[in-house]
């Protein structure tokens, strides 16, 4: 009777054990599944499109936030309510990427009055850093594809000089604690430059900021110097609406090109600028950045530690702030259904758990219930309490027009095309690949620039002396030719040759470039690479600095050598890749 218990003890304890291991496992497995870094997709679940922002991928890591909300609805619940899905409720599925906001936008305006254009978009959800870009899609197309206003906001970020704090004390100091684009043009007018502040070294003002045509920052900040120099040139003292008459008035644009005229050089990316900004106060003074990325450097987050505090400064003639809006396009590539899907995630991203994440990666929150905290600080060099001044968003015609206005405006440029000739470029035809990398990049260039062609071997030689490009074009293109590789590799002499042809001509409302189509490989130079290094630093420091923007051929090409020379300028070494000669010329037309 007793061994009859035990066994029936035995047998209940194991089916209870199985019953535990079974629940156990079930657990774990459903813990794994909750940690798993990837999801997979349900059979059954409406599919939404998300294009965003870049900053969304550099600073807020915004696929981890989607993989989430997949995740959720995989596992069968409702990510905004943390529910079970209904019967018959089907899971949603986020695909998302980054694009370039001016880059979709003209994407998605394609796909309306030009479908077999190479660039299309037609995305579900869209969230462009601005919402200018909404009201562009609607003007250029004619119809209302966005609901500019009623598009909730789901990231707010202003937009600012990053300046460094030693400069900034020091023209507070001097003017009050009132800085705008007066008072950095002060600086630019005085002799002394930055001495006449307390400051050493150089006496110039650089400044930077992206393309206007692909960049929200700079079409914001380009609609600000728009809107600064309406007040001091044309009497718009009260910041009112701009106006077409304010962009055609040929007062204000002057104005804008004074403006203008403190650029170092452009860029096509922030990225590049905040890692360019981040070398020091001797390369550039301030940027156009949105306040987010400001927090990314003074966090750390860059590749190269800033030598001082970067600090925004909120100029006081006015910005305007980003809050990086999700738009559902009324489009026929988005159905109701996916509607309703994309409605959801917005309302997922817009709660308080998610926004906590928002504003940890520096941005300000959209969801007021999530207050404004670290790193939204003055420890991170930002004001909570700025900026004072709002920019009213003009109309469509008025954005599009200041876009427009952006080859008039713009920094214009001096460039030397310096092309290796020697015979070490017949190896594996870099001298073929130089070449037509030289054609694709005449093909680009705008009108206003002036160009020249350098070529360098054995000797150095001029080919076609700096001109105009409209009238130089044509020759540059004849004289590339007549190009044969042959003879040593006078470098060094070419670089130096090169330089002193730009500071012949040198003029402080230009930018001063030389492309260097080389494998870098000195072989007969007078001169030494420590004593080209150096006459390019002395150039660095100058009113018209010359940027040097050397192109590597070659797997043995001597990296070393380019690398300094495009330090001594503060540029990188670009590879001549000859499978992507348009997105290697595309990087470099971006500097001016």
């Amino acid at each position: 009777m007793k061994g009859n218990r035990i066994l029936f003890g035995i047998i209940v304890g194991a089916a209870v054990l199985v019953v535990i291991i079974a629940l156990l496992g079930r657990t774990v497995s459903n813990f794994i599944a909750s940690m798993s870094p990837t999801v997979s997709k349900p059979d059954n679940a409406i599919e939404v499109s998300f294009v965003y922002a870049p900053e969304f991928d550099k600073n807020l890591n915004v696929s981890t936030i989607i993989t989430d909300f997949n995740r959720a609805y995989a596992q069968g619940r409702n990510p905004v309510t943390g529910q079970p899905l209904a019967a018959g409720e089907r899971p949603i599925w986020i695909e998302g990427r980054s694009g370039s906001s001016g880059t979709v936008h003209e994407g998605i305006v394609n796909a309306f009055i030009a479908p077999n254009n190479a660039n299309v978009e037609r995305p579900v959800l869209w969230s462009p850093s601005v919402r200018h870009w909404l009201a562009l899609v609607n003007y250029e197309t004619g119809q209302r594809v966005f609901d500019v206003d009623g598009a909730p906001g789901t990231a707010v970020a202003p937009v600012v000089m990053a300046i460094w704090e030693s400069r900034l004390k020091a023209l507070q100091a001097k003017h009050g604690s009132q800085i705008g684009w007066e008072e950095l043009l002060a600086v630019f007018d005085n002799p002394q430059g930055w001495k006449a502040y307390g400051l050493s070294g150089r006496q110039s003002v650089y400044y930077g900021h992206t393309d206007p045509r692909v960049s929200s920052t700079a079409l914001s900040t380009l609609m600000a110097e728009f809107y600064a120099s309406t007040r001091y040139n044309a009497g718009n003292t009260n910041a009112s609406r701009l106006t077409l008459d304010h962009v055609n008035d040929p007062r204000v644009q002057d104005g804008v090109r004074r403006i203008e005229n403190l650029i170092k050089h452009y860029s096509a990316r922030t990225t590049e600028f905040i890692e360019y900004i981040a070398q020091g106060p001797d390369y550039l003074d301030f940027v156009a950045l949105e306040e987010n990325d400001l927090i990314f450097i003074n966090q750390g987050k860059t590749q190269i530690k800033p030598p001082e505090k970067l600090v925004a400064l909120y100029p006081k003639e006015g910005t305007f702030v980003h809050d990086h809006p999700f738009a559902i396009p009324n489009a026929p590539w988005v159905t109701d259904e996916q509607r309703r899907a994309a409605e959801v995630f917005t309302q997922y991203f817009l709660t308080k758990e998610v926004q906590q994440k928002v504003m940890e990666a520096g941005f300000r929150p959209a969801n007021k219930d999530v207050p404004l905290a670290y790193p939204i600080s003055p420890e991170t060099g930002v004001d909570p309490n700025q900026p004072k001044t709002l920019l009213p968003v003009p109309d469509p015609a008025v954005i599009a027009a200041v876009q427009q206005s952006w080859q008039l405006v713009k920094k214009q440029a001096d460039v030397m095309l310096l092309i290796d000739t020697s015979g070490s470029m017949r190896d594996e035809d870099k001298i073929g690949q130089a070449l037509e990398a030289a054609r694709v990049f005449l093909e680009d260039q705008a009108g206003k620039n002036n160009i020249g062609l350098m070529r360098f071997s054995s000797d150095v030689e001029v080919m076609v002396p700096l001109g105009a490009m409209e009238s130089n074009r044509a020759q540059i293109l004849a004289a590339l030719d007549t190009i044969e590789a042959r003879g040593n590799t006078s470098l060094y002499d070419a670089v130096i040759a090169a330089v002193q042809k730009l500071q012949a001509t040198s003029d402080p409302e230009r930018i001063q470039a030389i492309v260097l189509l080389s494998d870098g490989q000195d072989t007969s130079s007078q001169a030494s690479l420590n004593q080209a290094v150096r006459v390019l630093q002395e150039a660095r420091n100058s009113r018209t600095p010359i940027l040097v923007i050397p192109v590597a051929y070659g797997r043995d090409a001597d990296i070393n050598a380019l690398n300094a020379i495009g330090r001594a300028s503060d540029t990188k070494v670009q590879s001549g890749d000859p499978q992507n000669i348009k997105k290697l010329l595309d990087t470099i037309s971006s500097y001016f």
